[in-house]
């Protein structure tokens, strides 16, 4: 898979993109990023990429002219635009992202982008959240991400992906390891019976119990499946 990154500040980028499971996928050859400049695409000597809204009103806008022309140089893919008001970014868009050739995201800057692009050239918006961040980058690269996980063969253990939160619309279970006693509390004795049937058993009771205490509104989104 090729996932593209289009941003004004493509040197934030290497050290999340070239470490840990990111940078062993790339490694393995299933996955390759390529982070580019928006300003390279500017064509005045200025470097302009955004200017006034029509209308008036605070702060300025992504110019539509180089943003197509940034995207038409990588090739066709599936063109993601990062942006406060676009569809939350779920476990299910990952997956769905994840089954792609080309992923293009495009990080979105000022008050916005030119409608006309957007329009024409984006096939979602996505946001990681109801809250407004500085720039597109952070969000770009918490989808790469997960994204970047869920590609087949870059996790050593495939089926740590089967069991995890919002897998199912659940959250998931507390987990727990050595030392068997820490500051006065134990491991749940049902971890160390070695009953794998109840330990499935408490694991799906107390998934649901923290999802239930947790987030909710996953239940609810479950139950009108």
């Amino acid at each position: 898979m090729k996932i593209t990154i289009l941003t004004l500040f493509p040197e934030m980028f290497p050290p999340i993109l070239n470490l840990s499971i990111l940078g062993r996928g790339q490694k393995k050859g299933l996955v390759e990023f390529n982070v580019l400049n928006i300003r390279d695409f500017a064509t005045d000597k200025h470097k302009t990429v955004d200017d006034s809204p029509y209308g008036g009103g605070i702060g300025l806008v992504f110019k539509a002219d180089v943003l197509v022309s940034a995207i038409k140089s990588v090739g066709k893919g599936c063109v993601v635009l990062t942006s406060a008001s676009g569809t939350p970014f779920k476990q299910s868009t990952a997956q769905e992202l994840s089954q792609l050739d080309h992923l293009i995201l495009v990080c979105g800057h000022y008050e916005g982008v030119d409608q006309r692009f957007i329009d024409k050239y984006v096939n979602c918006e996505l946001s990681i959240g109801d809250y407004v961040l500085t720039g597109g980058e952070i969000p770009a690269m918490a989808i790469a991400d997960a994204v970047t996980r869920l590609i087949p063969g870059v996790l050593e253990k495939p089926e740590a992906v089967a069991k995890e939160s919002f897998v199912n619309n659940l959250l998931e279970h507390p987990q727990y390891t050595r030392p068997e006693e820490f500051e006065g509390d134990r491991v749940p004795a049902i971890l160390l019976s070695g009953n794998h049937q109840e330990v499935e058993k408490w694991r799906s009771e107390e998934s649901l119990k923290k999802t239930k205490q947790v987030r909710p509104d996953l239940l609810k989104s479950l139950k009108r499946i």
